[in-house]
């Protein structure tokens, strides 16, 4: 595969990780033209994977803003989601709503311990963060976290579950339990970004309880 072959989806990686970009600002980044870059994103445009959307910053002309479609997203792992939308609605109908709440628990339980066993031996949070970045970018959740002024955040750039997360919010409330078990009871996590309520990605505040 050559590296123009390859830029296409280069670009699709770096929006679902960043957010909307300049072509200027993705040409920089990738150490290509902007004519060069323009072309790619003329291409992807006409494919449907990205639109893009005038934008005032400050004083000057209007900069165009790319950012993925939905068509766009969909191009990163979905887990199968289709499926598992269409087991839980099969399951709230046959058995009911406490049926599925159980399943939900139990879910939960299993992947609160699968986890737990990875990060035995994590000396710290920060270790903790690392060790559970790795575990849910193996899961196609595309994770990343980063320190700041009021503590940490916790990123997942791409939800593989979110059409699933869309017919039943059990699977939401479990992650976020999860990550607050995971990472220890002196541990404050907020949900701060939230894909299913239609922001880009999950973004999680992390802060030590004082």
């Amino acid at each position: 595969m050559t590296e123009s072959t390859k830029t296409p989806d280069r670009i699709l990686t770096y929006l679902k990780m960043n957010g909307e970009q300049s072509a200027s600002a993705l040409a920089k980044h990738f150490g290509i033209t902007n004519e060069g870059v323009r072309l790619q994103l003329l291409k992807l445009e006409e494919e449907g994977l990205i639109e893009s959307e005038s934008s005032v910053r400050g004083v000057g002309r209007p900069v165009l803003l790319y950012r993925l479609t939905r068509k766009g997203s969909e191009k990163f792992p979905d887990n199968h989601a289709a499926l598992t939308a269409q087991l839980i609605h099969s399951i709230r109908n046959v058995l009911g709503e406490e049926a599925l709440r159980k399943i939900m628990d139990h879910k939960q339980d299993n992947d609160y311990f699968r986890y737990e066993a990875q990060l035995e031996g994590a000396q710290d949070l920060e270790e903790r963060l690392d060790k559970f970045t790795s575990l849910r970018n193996s899961e196609g959740y595309m994770a990343e976290w980063a320190r700041d002024e009021e503590g940490y955040l916790f990123i997942e750039n791409n939800c593989p579950i979110c059409t699933a997360a869309a017919s039943c919010d059990g699977f939401c409330r479990s992650e976020i339990q999860n990550i607050r078990k995971l990472l220890g009871a002196d541990i404050r996590v907020e949900r701060a970004d939230h894909t299913a309520r239609g922001d880009r990605r999950c973004v999680y505040r992390i802060k030590t309880k004082s």
